[in-house]
């Protein structure tokens, strides 16, 4: 295996990983659990289906946040409330939790330039990022899917603006693991990632026509061990859609044959 081949032994290798869906994971290790971009508030035609709602969420010690958008921060005030976890995030998301009623004393505003934070049995690290940008195909076909109700799902857009976008570095145990809740990164950001070590990356593949191709460069450039991607699923249709990745795992088959890929199913535990 990938991380096998980077000298991580099974006891430095072991986490405890499940998708839930859009950008977010349930993360738990030795000593707790953490969680990043959790939403759960799919409406009855998401697909695939996920049987979690915020408020079966019942352990948490952190929530990291990508961004402010709705499918990243929506369930955060209910989550972080019945948990009493800590959130960190950037300053436009942390206004709009404050907005809904989550404690400003709980939330940690990640500021540039902001150290590592030693949370016990791991570290985390932000850092900035960008948001993938809405290419015209897409947003022609996802005005003719939404069609009368463009009006009604507008407050979900206007309410939750997304702020300074941030990827997060994780690390226990000698693992290294990169989360982006988008994948609008530049040349620069991503040559600056390279020089780093990183054992999973949990990619995103939504928000444009040409996703695979762009999540392609990501694994090309920061040469992981592991991909794991995400975003991928209907979370919110008619406003979202199901993405096709196979031309994605085709052409890591191709072009990166040394990395492991490992799609994983929502709601599904599984363990690296």
């Amino acid at each position: 295996m990938a991380l096998a081949q980077r000298g991580l032994s099974p006891a430095q290798s072991t986490l405890e990983l499940t998708w839930w869906g859009t950008a977010g994971f349930r993360v738990a290790g030795p000593s707790g659990v953490f969680l990043i971009d959790p939403f759960l508030s799919r409406n009855p035609s998401a697909r695939p289906i996920l049987d979690l709602k915020p408020g079966q969420v019942r352990e948490a010690d952190q929530i990291f946040i990508s961004h402010g958008q709705f499918d990243h921060l929506l369930d955060v005030p209910a989550i972080a409330g019945q948990t009493r976890a800590r959130v960190y995030c950037d300053a436009t998301p942390a206004q709009t939790l404050i907005r809904e009623g989550l404690p400003a004393s709980g939330i940690t505003r990640v500021e540039e330039g902001r150290g590592v934070l030693d949370l016990g049995w791991y570290r985390a690290k932000a850092r900035p990022s960008r948001h993938v940008r809405f290419d015209l195909p897409l947003v022609l076909k996802t005005l003719i899917r939404v069609n009368r109700r463009f009006f009604s799902l507008l407050p979900l857009a206007r309410d939750y603006p997304a702020g300074r976008v941030l990827s997060w570095r994780f690390e226990t145990g000698g693992l290294v693991l990169r989360h982006f809740g988008s994948a609008g990164s530049g040349s620069e950001e991503l040559a600056d990632l390279a020089e780093e070590k990183i054992d999973v990356l949990l990619l995103p593949l939504q928000g444009h026509s040409r996703i695979c191709r762009i999540a392609l460069e990501y694994v090309r450039i920061l040469k992981p061990g592991l991909v794991i991607p995400h975003h991928w699923d209907d979370f919110y249709p008619p406003l979202s859609q199901l993405v096709d990745i196979r031309p994605f795992l085709e052409a890591i088959r191709g072009a990166a044959a040394e990395v492991e890929v490992k799609v994983p199913r929502i709601g599904r535990p599984f363990r690296i």
